[in-house]
């Protein structure tokens, strides 16, 4: 199946994610937890569906610093697609996308900060994150 087939069968956001490292893991069971719509589904970024969803968008398959949400043919990356991610979820996480009227650049800093230290902070692991036979309808 193609990334093009896959998005049109699959009307769900997309979140490539740093298989490897434990904040991204931490991250995508946060929202496995909380994900009661079933809007979301994820790839790794090293993943072979997650490499072809970087390169249709042009964006590197070498450097993960950032997890990439992708709806249909638009694609966030960084702070903004965190805050895509609130604004999606139920509840009070809603309520996050207000912080989506400061700018970018503002935001997106102290973002870098933490996806340049998350190996030091949290981790990393040998292989890619494994989804159980519970979570396997929510991998690509």
């Amino acid at each position: 199946m193609t990334i093009d087939q896959l998005q049109m069968t699959n009307q769900h956001l997309i979140l490539l994610f740093d298989g490897v490292c434990n904040f991204c893991n931490f991250w995508v069971n946060f929202l496995l937890d909380r994900d009661k719509e079933d809007k979301f589904r994820f790839t790794p970024l090293q993943s072979e569906i997650g490499e072809k969803f970087l390169k249709k968008f042009s964006i590197s398959t070498k450097d993960f610093d950032t997890f990439v949400l992708i709806d249909e043919d638009k694609y966030y990356i960084k702070s903004t697609a965190a805050l895509i991610v609130a604004k999606n979820l139920t509840g009070l996480w809603k309520m996050l996308y207000v912080f989506i009227i400061i700018p970018g650049p503002i935001r997106d800093s102290l973002y870098n900060l933490v996806a340049k230290n998350r190996y030091k902070l949290f981790g990393k692991r040998e292989a890619c994150r494994i989804p159980t036979s519970e979570e396997r309808n929510k991998f690509l």
